[in-house]
């Protein structure tokens, strides 16, 4: 593991306090005696608690509205099966499964059941080192990439679940798992905009495979380093220097909004977000005159890409030197670390480690801030 977390932590001892219950209930025709164990952030997602078992309803999988997902877990062999309509019934322990986004590799190597991965698609793109080991091992199937990824092989893998991401073409296949008779959760992290939201679905994964209170403990030492660096930047004060980010793409600009996940992060770290006043937790779409307008003079470029150099960056669009930022050579990308066949780790581990990525940000805004710490995932593009 990287980062400030040690991985003794997951030795940690849990206590009963854990299991503070509410006394919610899911809406449906469910047999079931149970109760709502509360979350921080995340919003797309609740769990529930029952004798025995746990039952897990996703109501933000996707953007719009859509009736819930709604999945059983069975911890304890010895109960009476609850009776009702879910979307997937999912028995303990768990020996296989299928991912299908680098983002979830991550909950794997902190859960410490790496091993359990037994296929995925495009396989290039998984940076974390215990499963490029299991690659090299022959032990992870390379399922294709993108729409010609093979679902018909992941069956014939015959995980205990597959953990469907909707952020690309996967919902097709639902039906083809459920004829098979395995089960696909689906994870809608990405529709949370807080980044302790994103964070906090490793408690879903760890859920699905009967790591509930590890999963806990990981946030927690996720979130307390989160808020105790935004709680130090904010309480010196300091200035907040100005920040443009986004790049061209066919004459579009594209930036996040100022109240998505990117925009949430900036100001965290102490940052005056240039686009700050344009609401949207998605890309926003400006012309190249409006930014250079709004964004000539701000001091630092953050998320510029995956340029190598300035130099490079300069002849992919010659408008780009406009800016005060490139002149003074304070354009940061998020490249720093890639894995042996080029997968980006910032997109690997990012959504689970907000805490990182903050203090990363925090060292480009406010150096004196962190003096000994070393960006993680960010990195200055030099001249060449």
């Amino acid at each position: 593991m990287s980062g400030p977390l040690s991985k003794t932590f997951f030795l940690f001892a849990f206590t009963a306090a854990f299991f503070i219950f509410s006394c919610t209930s899911p809406q449906g025709n469910f047999d079931l005696e149970m109760e709502e164990i509360p979350l921080d952030y995340a919003e797309g997602f609740k769990v529930f608690q029952g004798e025995g078992f746990k039952f897990i309803e996703v109501s933000k999988a996707f953007p719009g509205s859509h009736e819930p997902f709604r999945y059983l877990i069975i911890e304890e062999k010895e109960i009476d099966t609850p009776q009702g309509n879910f979307d997937a019934v999912i028995t303990l322990p768990i020996e296989k499964v299928i991912l299908t986004s680098t983002t979830h590799v991550p909950h794997l190597d902190y859960l410490g059941q790496s091993e359990l991965l037994v296929g995925f698609p495009n396989l290039d793109l998984i940076s974390s080192k215990k499963v490029r080991d299991l690659i090299a091992q022959n032990s992870v199937m390379d399922l294709g990439r993108g729409a010609q990824t093979n679902f018909e092989l992941a069956v014939d893998l015959e995980p205990d679940w597959i953990m469907i991401s909707t952020l690309g073409d996967d919902l097709r296949s639902l039906d083809l798992f459920k004829k098979a008779g395995i089960p696909a959760p689906i994870n809608g992290e990405y529709m949370e905009q807080h980044p302790l939201g994103r964070a906090e679905w490793i408690k879903f994964t760890g859920a699905l495979l009967g790591g509930w209170e590890k999963a806990d403990s990981i946030f927690e030492e996720i979130k307390s380093a989160y808020l105790n660096a935004a709680e130090q930047v904010h309480a010196r004060g300091n200035n907040e220097p100005t920040v443009i980010s986004g790049v061209m793409y066919n004459d579009i600009w594209y930036a996040p909004g100022a109240d998505s996940w990117g925009a949430q992060l900036l100001k965290a770290a102490g940052g005056d977000y240039v686009f700050k006043g344009h609401p949207g937790t998605g890309s926003l779409q400006l012309s190249y005159e409006y930014v250079l307008d709004k964004a000539q003079n701000a001091s630092i470029w953050i998320g510029a890409a995956d340029h190598k150099n300035l130099f490079e960056m300069g002849q992919a669009d010659p408008r780009y030197k406009y800016f005060e930022a490139f002149q003074d050579g304070q354009v940061y990308t998020y490249t720093l670390k890639k894995g042996p066949t080029g997968g980006i780790e910032y997109f690997e581990l990012g959504y689970l480690r907000p805490d990182m990525i903050l203090k990363d940000l925090i060292k480009i805004l406010h150096p004196d801030q962190l003096p000994e710490y070393s960006p993680y995932f960010y990195t200055r593009l030099d001249e060449k």
